[in-house]
């Protein structure tokens, strides 16, 4: 079993950064791949950045060069630091774990979720 606590959101401004962090607790930390999650009102939930045990990355086209994931297991922490945030950033933002190998790039990969953090951001 594997809790997942995600922090960081809130309100930010376009242009602006927020780094959104997701402490892990529970089995080994470092035998998960990683991934952040969205879901915008009436919307599906969607995978913005993904990261495996090795730190390969995976990042949504629409927040390449953006948005960034990266993994402390030292610290059971996953990080994703958003950048040149746009309005359509906004979204609950969900901090997922996948004990499948690879990358998790869908939402039917993932065995835990944390309770998500909202991410608003203002024109």
């Amino acid at each position: 079993q594997v809790q997942l606590v995600e922090s960081g959101g809130g309100l930010g401004q376009a242009g602006g950064s927020l780094r959104l962090s997701c402490a892990a607790s529970g089995r080994s930390f470092s035998s998960y791949a990683m991934g952040w999650f969205r879901q915008a009102p009436g919307k599906e939930r969607e995978v913005v950045a993904a990261i495996s045990l090795s730190s390969n990355t995976h990042y949504a086209n629409s927040v390449k060069g953006r948005l960034t994931i990266s993994r402390d297991n030292g610290k059971n922490t996953v990080y994703l630091q958003m950048n040149s945030l746009k309005p359509e950033d906004t979204a609950v933002y969900y901090c997922a774990a996948s004990s499948s190998p690879g990358i998790v790039v869908s939402t039917t990969g993932v065995q835990y979720w944390g309770q998500g953090t909202q991410v608003t951001v203002s024109s």
